[in-house]
């Protein structure tokens, strides 16, 4: 017992110690997702502006790369390859998925679908991107043909999808509140899980693929057991719909925002509170950096004339 309580108050006198927030303006309008690649030397952050915008990421500094520009609509989500650094896959509303090369800094892939796209996840064995639009349509893209490999249309509503660690099962949160498990390729149903009694809205897998975490309209993140498909622990520390979830490196943290005015950080193990980053806006994305307590987040920030910041923040220096 003594030991639990002494890793806690570590990890609250750490963030207690290392939390200044940075902010960082690239876009003339609303950002919609922040992600650190695989090795958390590259952050991009996409925007309704229909713009990606990739900085470079060294310990305490974080500078401007490149601004991407090629999509004719919102970049409502992105993800980066699980293993190369340098590949990025964008979904738009313009009907369109891309695939950017950070290294060489150009877009080497698009793919047009059809339906305006919300949603992206890619297979851990880097061979698949499966994004999913506004129908509730899946489009799996096969990367080593940069052709469209299969469809899947469901009659629920689909927020967020993401594959599991071996990439054999696909998991899927529904506006139903269940999470649907279907085998891969298969796409058979495995598993109907009754999660929460509104829509979930985001999921995300830990670093291990030990667990996966839900945030629901509920206000609720929940914490499951990805091999059992067992519900560990629930987080009731938000007041709004938890919008994004996401695991720290060493799966010992999850963190939840919503439109409340504060991200929620807490212990997977014990489910005490570690930290609250206050804010003065509603968080639409999370995102933890693969090797270290650095989370990138954006907000719903207003300039002072009114219109979208543009903006996205990184918490965790200590000056």
């Amino acid at each position: 017992m003594g030991s639990s309580k002494q890793r806690l108050q570590g990890l609250q006198d750490y963030f207690k110690t290392n939390n200044k927030i940075k902010e960082f303006r690239p876009h003339q309008q609303k950002v919609h997702s922040v992600r650190f690649n695989c090795d958390g030397k590259k952050l991009a952050s996409g925007s309704n502006d229909k713009t990606v915008v990739v900085y470079s990421v060294d310990r305490d500094r974080i500078t401007k790369d490149k601004s991407y520009h090629g999509h004719t609509g919102p970049v409502d989500q992105l993800i980066w390859h699980h293993t190369n650094a340098d590949l990025l896959a964008t979904a738009s509303g313009d009907k369109s998925v891309r695939i950017w090369d950070t290294k060489i800094q150009k877009n080497v892939t698009t793919v047009n679908t059809k339906g305006e796209n919300i949603n992206i996840t890619w297979s851990r064995d880097g061979n698949t991107i499966a994004v999913g639009n506004k129908e509730d349509l899946i489009t799996f893209i096969d990367t080593r043909t940069n052709k469209i490999r299969a469809e899947e249309k469901f009659n629920f509503e689909i927020n967020e999808i993401m594959w599991n660690r071996t990439s054999d099962q696909m998991f899927l949160t529904s506006g139903q509140g269940s999470i649907h498990v279907l085998s891969y390729p298969n796409l058979e149903v495995l598993n109907v899980l009754k999660a929460h009694p509104a829509t979930n809205i985001c999921i995300d897998f830990d670093p291990s693929g030990k667990y996966f975490a839900v945030g629901s309209a509920d206000a609720l993140t929940s914490i499951w057991d990805a091999d059992e498909l067992a519900c560990i622990r629930v987080f009731s520390r938000l007041d709004w719909p938890v919008r994004t979830v996401s695991f720290s490196h060493d799966s010992k943290l999850i963190a939840s925002a919503s439109e409340d005015h504060f991200i929620d950080i807490s212990c997977i193990e014990t489910g005490e509170k570690v930290y609250e980053i206050k804010l003065d806006a509603a968080t639409f994305s999370i995102a933890f950096h693969p090797k270290q307590y650095l989370i990138a987040f954006a907000c719903d920030d207003k300039k002072e004339d009114g219109r979208d910041a543009g903006n996205f923040k990184v918490f965790g220096f200590s000056e």
